[in-house]
């Protein structure tokens, strides 16, 4: 049993010179694959945007927003729609739809602001009327200076 060849023989291998240049093989092809495809998902991944406070925006001219018309105007960085009424008055919403954050639109033949996405309606005042939408569009102030037509937020 004391035999001199396998004294300190326990059955296992022992790590040798090759088993040494696999793990450092190894770990260079590991560094290697992370600095590549690092630079590559961060590329792919878009950086997180802050919210722009905007108090106040310049809409543009009221001569350019044709009666019983709407168009959507950027409020920092949130879409506003503005609306002229048959009358001339002029009422501004939140373009994002209360269901799924769609963007909404005026339609002239129905007489209310729409969402496309599920057939959302809104009346003029901004309370949704049918459909899915389950709140009312958030209004903001219009303000006429002029020719130039303002909008701000309701405080």
């Amino acid at each position: 049993m004391n035999n001199p060849e396998t004294a300190g023989f326990t059955g296992a291998p022992s790590p040798g010179k090759r088993d040494f240049l696999r793990y450092i093989l190894l770990g260079g092809l590991a560094a290697w694959a992370a600095s590549v495809l690092y630079p590559i998902l961060a590329y792919l991944k878009p950086p997180k945007q802050g919210e722009v406070e905007v108090s106040s925006v310049k809409a543009g001219k009221l001569s350019d927003l044709a009666k019983d018309s709407g168009t959507i105007v950027r409020f920092g960085n949130r879409p506003v729609i503005l609306v002229r009424l048959e009358d001339g008055t002029v009422r501004a919403f939140s373009a994002t739809c209360t269901h799924l954050d769609c963007t909404v639109q005026y339609r002239k033949d129905m007489g209310t602001i729409w969402c496309a996405c599920h057939n959302g309606k809104y009346d003029l005042t901004g309370r949704n009327i049918s459909g899915p939408p389950p709140r009312p569009l958030e209004p903001y102030r219009v303000v006429i200076q002029g020719e130039e037509v303002f909008i701000s937020r309701n405080a």
